[in-house]
């Protein structure tokens, strides 16, 4: 069985029985039949049916993010917000579509050559439990509306949003099997990526996940996209605007209670600026309130699972005994559910987990420097490479050093985020290609040359 549980209380919402050998198969099988018939459906076609998944997003917008909230502990704005964002993706991808996927006419020595895109046939996508509804559309609205057709094997303790989410297909009418939930755990994945009928992956996860999933689909020769995780440098320099630096902090640090890969994780500031930057974040911290998320008046939300906290709390702990500064926070929330206080690490250095680590939860740790050559070299000082920002009055000074960050995101002045419009995904240790866009709804499109005398 497969248990969900309410991060905020600790207790269970409900169960799920595992699919069964028997019932993986049919699922697979039903993706496998449905593909043929709905990549020979219209482009226009296609986008019409996703127009009515997002229509069908917003009709049910409630009830879906109070279930988002329940299962994975997220507060109930920011899960309104997630399921807006659904049903965003969902028409972009409608309205472009056509654009994105018409030939690309290119001349040669041929009376006619172009290159035309083909769906590769169905992407089997590996999601997370942070943005359990969000993670699952940026893959599937581009993989849709090029003609592939999906296998979803969601995190283990969102069961109920996977449901809700083919439950959403179903419902605008898609073709029977061109989407499909698959509820197993984790070590029934590969054999899923090796069946002949999978024809590529997409992986949002840890390091962990991604270098099995990549190990397997390499040896079976299948496309794979992953985005791993960050640690995300967000720089401060000398002339950056106070207020606004300290509200995009607060939101990029603490959006999610801090459990996202863009997240603002390694707070790189100057000196001449730092003292006041510090005292003021501490300030506003202090001020965030644990409680149920459903309430508005909460503004820290519980972390997810009670592992996932405990081992947050182990890596503040080690940077501590290292020599980094604890100025507020830093301990689990006493009674129920899994809440952990919104805690600031100072003077953080390297060789601490806070530095080295990707810190998934609700702590922000402060990294001095001298100058903007120091802040730049820290903040390429990671095995991440997903996202970065940077802060300053001088947005030509902010360019030049935002094309200098070894990431593949990066922001000026602005939080890092994603956008349907925009790529997105990273490099070193946060993994390899693209999603959202053009770029993205390449990602699972065969390249084809066609060459004619």
């Amino acid at each position: 069985m497969i248990t969900a549980i309410n991060p905020a209380t600790g207790q269970q919402i409900n169960t799920y029985p595992e699919d069964s050998p028997a019932d993986v198969e049919a699922k697979i099988a039903a993706c496998h039949n449905a593909t043929s018939s709905w990549k020979r459906l219209s482009i226009e076609k296609r986008g019409e049916l996703l127009r009515l998944v997002a229509k069908e997003l917003r009709k049910q917008q409630n009830g879906l993010a109070l279930l988002m909230t329940a299962e994975m502990g997220k507060l109930f704005a920011e899960s309104l917000a997630e399921i807006e964002k659904c049903a965003w993706v969902c028409e972009y991808y409608a309205d472009q579509g056509g654009e994105f996927l018409a030939d690309e006419i290119i001349e040669s020595d041929a009376s006619h050559s172009m290159v035309t895109r083909q769906p590769l046939g169905t992407v089997l996508a590996i999601m997370p439990w942070n943005f359990p509804f969000w993670q699952v559309f940026r893959c599937a609205a581009p993989a849709l509306m090029s003609g592939n057709t999906l296998l979803l094997k969601h995190a283990s303790n969102v069961p109920g949003c996977a449901q809700a989410i083919e439950q959403i297909f179903t419902a605008a009418s898609l073709p029977e099997g061109v989407f499909q939930n698959l509820l197993i755990p984790s070590s029934r994945v590969a054999d899923v990526i090796r069946d002949k009928r999978v024809h590529a992956v997409s992986l949002t996860g840890s390091e962990t996940a991604g270098r099995s999933v990549a190990s397997v689909a390499g040896e079976n020769l299948k496309k794979t996209v992953l985005e791993l995780g960050g640690s995300d440098a967000f720089v401060v320099l000398q002339d950056a605007d106070i207020e606004l630096v300290i509200t995009n902090a607060m939101t990029s640090r603490f959006l999610n209670c801090g459990q996202s890969c863009i997240a603002a994780k390694r707070f790189i500031v100057v000196d001449a600026i730092a003292d006041k930057f510090v005292g003021k974040l501490k300030e506003a911290i202090e001020q965030l309130k644990p409680g149920n998320p459903i309430n508005k008046q909460t503004s820290l939300a519980p972390m997810a699972r009670a592992d996932l906290r405990e081992e947050l709390h182990q890596q503040v702990m080690q940077s501590l005994e290292l020599g980094a500064k604890l100025l507020t926070g830093g301990k689990a929330v006493e009674g129920d559910g899994f809440f952990y206080e919104a805690t600031l690490l100072d003077n953080v250095k390297a060789g601490m987990p806070a530095y080295e680590e990707e810190l998934f939860g609700p702590v922000a740790a402060i990294i001095r420097v001298k100058d903007e050559t120091r802040a730049l070299a820290i903040a390429n000082d990671s095995a991440f490479g997903l996202g970065g920002s940077v802060w300053t009055e001088d947005t030509t000074r902010g360019e030049h050093f935002a094309r200098q960050l070894e990431c593949g995101c990066a922001f000026v002045n602005g939080m890092v985020k994603s956008d349907p419009r925009l790529p997105f995904g990273g490099i070193k240790n946060s993994g390899y290609g693209r999603e959202l866009s053009l770029l993205g709804l390449y990602e699972f499109t065969n390249a084809k040359t066609l060459w004619i005398r």
